[in-house]
C-alpha cells in the first residue's frame, strides 16, 4: 500500500510557532525532505525530533523527487518541510507535491506560517483582496512583461526578494506602477529585530539606495487606483518625453516621468521614444 505525502508548515523565524499537530506529524514520519536540511536540522533539534533527512531542493528536484516517489509508493510516510513557511508556495514541494498526486499518493497538507500572509496583515494595505507574485524573473524581457501585466492590477500585490537584489528591484517597481504608489517591505518577520517600512515606492528607493538591505524581504505593494488605465495618447506621452529631453533629462528618466504622469507603461514610452529617434 503507498505510504502518504505530508505538507507540513513551519515557523518562518520564531519557533514557538510551530503547532503541536505539526510536531506530531514530524514525529511519526518515516523520513523527512526538506530544501535546506541544516535550517531544518535546527527545528527538529530544538524539539528533540530524530528523523532521516533527504536533501530536496530546485537543482536536484528531478532525482531527489524521483527516488522520494518511490520510496512513498513503497509504502513510506514522508513529511515534506521548507526552510520556512508552507511547502509548494514559491518552494520546489509544489513540484513533489505534483508528482504524487500523477501517481494517486495521498497528500495531506498541516497548516502553517506564511511569509506572504503575515507581511499582508503586517503592512497595513488593503487586504480583502491580493495576489501573490513570488520572485520575479531575474530576465530583464521576462520581468518586463510580468510587470506590464500587472500595471493596472487593483489587488495588494505581494513580492519576494533578496537583499542583493531589493534596488533593482524597487527601480522596476517604480518604473512600472509610478513612485507614489505605496508600499510595506517587511523583513525578520517574528523574529527579535522584525521590521516593517511603511512608504512610497520613490521612499523606498532613496531609503535603500543609501542603507544596503539585510535579510529577505516580502514587498506588499498597493494595487492601482480605479483610474488607472492610460490618461492621454501615445502620441501626447511622447511629446511630453521631448519636452522632457529639452531639460536636459536622460531619455530613460524621461521616459520614466512622463510615465507616471500619463499612466501609460514606461518601457512601452521607450521603445516608442527610440523608433522616433531612429
Amino acid at each position: 500500500m503507498a505510504g502518504k505525502l505530508y505538507l507540513v508548515g513551519t515557523p518562518i523565524g520564531n519557533l514557538g510557532d510551530i503547532s503541536p499537530r505539526a510536531l506530531r506529524t514530524l514525529e511519526e514520519a518515516d523520513f523527512i525532505a526538506a530544501e535546506d536540511t541544516r535550517v531544518t536540522l535546527r527545528l527538529l533539534n530544538h524539539f528533540n525530533i530524530k528523523k532521516p533527512l533527504v536533501s530536496y531542493y530546485e537543482h536536484n528536484s528531478r532525482r531527489s523527487g524521483a527516488r522520494i516517489l518511490e520510496r512513498i509508493l513503497a509504502g513510506e510516510a514522508r513529511a515534506r518541510g521548507p526552510g520556512a513557511g508552507v511547502p509548494s508556495v514559491s518552494d520546489p514541494g509544489e513540484e513533489l507535491a505534483a508528482r504524487c498526486a500523477e501517481s494517486g499518493v495521498e497528500i495531506s497538507a498541516v497548516p502553517g506560517p506564511s511569509a506572504a500572509v503575515t507581511a499582508l496583515a503586517l503592512s497595513a494595505l488593503p487586504a480583502g483582496r491580493f495576489c501573490f507574485e513570488g520572485f520575479l524573473s531575474t530576465s530583464g524581457k521576462s520581468r518586463r512583461e510580468h510587470l506590464e501585466s500587472l500595471r493596472g492590477e487593483r489587488r495588494t500585490m505581494l513580492f519576494y526578494e533578496a537583499p542583493h537584489k531589493l534596488v533593482k528591484t524597487l527601480g522596476d517597481l517604480r518604473d512600472a506602477f509610478g513612485g507614489e504608489r505605496r508600499i510595506a517591505l517587511c523583513r525578520e518577520m517574528t523574529k527579535l529585530h522584525e521590521e516593517v517600512v511603511r512608504t512610497t515606492l520613490d521612499g523606498a528607493c532613496a531609503l535603500y539606495a543609501e542603507n544596503p538591505p539585510r535579510g529577505e524581504f516580502v514587498l506588499v505593494v498597493e494595487g492601482a487606483p480605479e483610474d488607472s488605465g492610460p490618461r492621454c495618447t501615445e502620441a501626447d506621452a511622447l511629446a511630453l518625453v521631448r519636452e522632457l529631453r529639452g531639460e536636459g533629462k536622460s531619455l530613460k528618466e524621461a521616459c520614466r516621468v512622463a510615465a507616471e504622469r500619463t499612466g501609460l507603461a514606461k518601457n512601452a514610452l521607450y521603445d516608442l521614444a527610440l523608433g522616433g529617434d531612429k
